[in-house]
């Protein structure tokens, strides 16, 4: 019997924040040397955190960490880094300006001579399958080669234990293929590997074992191989839990907005759409696709009168519109708060939740409030709608907080997404645009969020879904658009395409040459 070594074990790891919040408690982690090892968990169950101990960003509170069975103790990212231990955080941390060379070299001591690093760099690419030229500046890099660029980094400096946080989040299929084969490539060298996903078919394709953590504690492993979706999701919520999205047929489409040769530009003169066309029905979900960068937030914020357009039409028709005598609105021009009064809702959801509307010394009543007090007639405002849809919203969308007028800015990054996606739902909205609603959150309430959506399109509503993952794309959605630098460069039906087909529209301008 092959006797297992380990990389890293980590001991009653316990990391508390306050005296009220327990991140971690008492967790016992193992992975195996040469082993792809996936960490799941339902949002605040602790993935993060636990890895960023591992990495040096915070120090536990209790336990011990042990590298090749010895005791170590990382108090920085450097402490880690000599250890062998680098982590690719999923969102990068690169200087635009200079070269991929200057960037995986940057911080190193002593005197550096470039061109020697950018041979060492390619002998890495060539070893373990990596497509990057290291004399490339960043900014005219795609989000694959940025993270080409983050883990060769971490290689460079030595690194055999290596940590990916949702690394392909923003990548197409077939740059999650080449993604999965490096790493295959760097396990067989000897590389260890912690993979942290919500993408459960991903789960199944690349690791050797999942460790699941459930509220801060860990709660068991499993090998894949004797492993599926649903048993992982019953693991991590602790209950069985349904993974069927359930999609009827539109009912009765009829167009509601129609995009007609749509262009806008930003401030500095880019092109950001491009001769954008197509239409979105009433009682269908419409799904806009689209490696990152590729126009999705500036069309939602187009339509809903935050980016100029250049050119072009929107053009509204509201649920009233017969086809006859009147004519449909054309929104170009038109401020925000006139075009969600037509009857058009955004719910985008960035980086920076409470950049997006609410405001965070506020309840969730408070911010409801905001979207219905210019309907209050007389002087005195209304507390009792926004109170109801406060209370809807907690209590379908489960919400954590102790009240509806506990400050938003206090509650956990998943919970005021639930209030921010939550609110736009609860306006019914003729045309309700919605972009990563789901980012961040724990599969059990990214369903909730699935059939909200969904009880809209039954009742007649449009509904636009900007979304990262293609499997849900196409279970959710009637059509999908394609975007692909500002272009639309496809229009499919959800129901007989397949996500290859996608990705490559991904990939795909509208002239017909793939991107380089």
């Amino acid at each position: 019997m092959e006797v297992v070594k380990n990389a890293v074990r980590m001991e009653n790891i316990t990391k508390r924040f306050g005296t009220k919040v327990v991140a971690n408690n008492a967790v016992n982690l193992e992975l195996h040397e040469g082993e792809i090892l996936s960490l799941l968990g339902e949002n605040g169950s602790g993935k993060t955190t636990l890895m960023n101990m591992l990495s040096g960003i915070y120090h536990p509170d209790e336990g011990q960490i042990y590298i090749h069975d010895k005791p170590v103790v990382i108090a920085s990212p450097k402490d880690a880094f000599d250890n062998g231990i680098g982590m690719i955080h999923q969102h990068f941390k690169l200087v635009d300006v200079f070269t991929a060379t200057e960037n995986i070299v940057l911080g190193l001591p002593g005197k550096l001579d470039l061109k020697k690093s950018a041979q060492k760099i390619r002998e890495i690419c060539e070893k373990y399958g990596f497509d990057i030229d290291p004399d490339q500046k960043i900014y005219n890099m795609s989000v694959s080669q940025k993270q080409t660029v983050e883990i060769v980094k971490v290689l460079y400096r030595g690194a055999d234990i290596l940590i990916l946080d949702e690394p392909t989040a923003v990548l197409t299929p077939q740059e999650t293929d080449k993604l999965f084969q490096i790493m295959r490539n760097m396990q067989k060298d000897g590389k260890s590997l912690i993979i942290i996903t919500h993408k459960l078919h991903e789960v199944l394709e690349v690791s050797d074992r999942v460790a699941i953590l459930r509220k801060g504690e860990y709660v068991g492993d499993v090998a894949t191989k004797d492993a599926d979706q649903q048993s992982l999701t019953d693991m991590m919520v602790g209950r069985r839990v349904s993974l069927n999205i359930n999609r009827p047929n539109p009912v009765d489409p009829k167009p509601r907005l129609v995009i007609e040769h749509l262009t806008a530009y930003d401030e500095l003169g880019v092109k950001r759409l491009d001769d954008v066309s197509f239409t979105a029905n009433s009682g269908e979900v419409l799904g806009i696709a689209g490696v990152a960068g590729s126009g999705q937030r500036e069309l939602l914020e187009a339509v809903a009168g935050l980016y100029p357009v250049k050119e072009g039409k929107i053009l509204f028709y509201d649920p009233d519109y017969d086809g006859t005598d009147k004519l449909p609105k054309n929104l170009v021009g038109m401020d925000p708060m006139a075009i969600r009064k037509a009857g058009v809702a955004m719910s985008f959801v960035p980086e920076d939740r409470l950049g997006m509307g609410l405001v965070g010394t506020m309840g969730m009543t408070g911010n409801m409030l905001l979207r219905s007090w210019r309907k209050t007639k007389g002087l005195f405002v209304s507390r009792k709608e926004p109170e109801a849809m406060a209370k809807r919203i907690w209590e379908e969308l489960e919400v954590v907080t102790p009240s509806t007028n506990f400050p938003v800015r206090r509650m956990s990054g998943g919970n005021v997404q639930k209030v921010l996606v939550g609110r736009e739902i609860a306006q019914e909205p003729a045309v309700l645009m919605t972009a990563y609603a789901v980012r961040g959150l724990d599969i059990n309430t990214s369903y909730t969020i699935y059939n909200l959506l969904t009880e809209q399109k039954l009742k007649g509503r449009a509904v636009i879904y900007v979304g990262e993952d293609l499997d849900v794309l196409l279970e959710l959605c009637d059509r999908i658009v394609v975007l692909c630098g500002g272009q639309v460069s496809g229009v499919v039906d959800a129901r007989t395409t397949d996500k290859r087909e996608v990705g490559r529209l991904m990939t795909l301008h509208k002239g017909g040459a793939e991107n380089e």
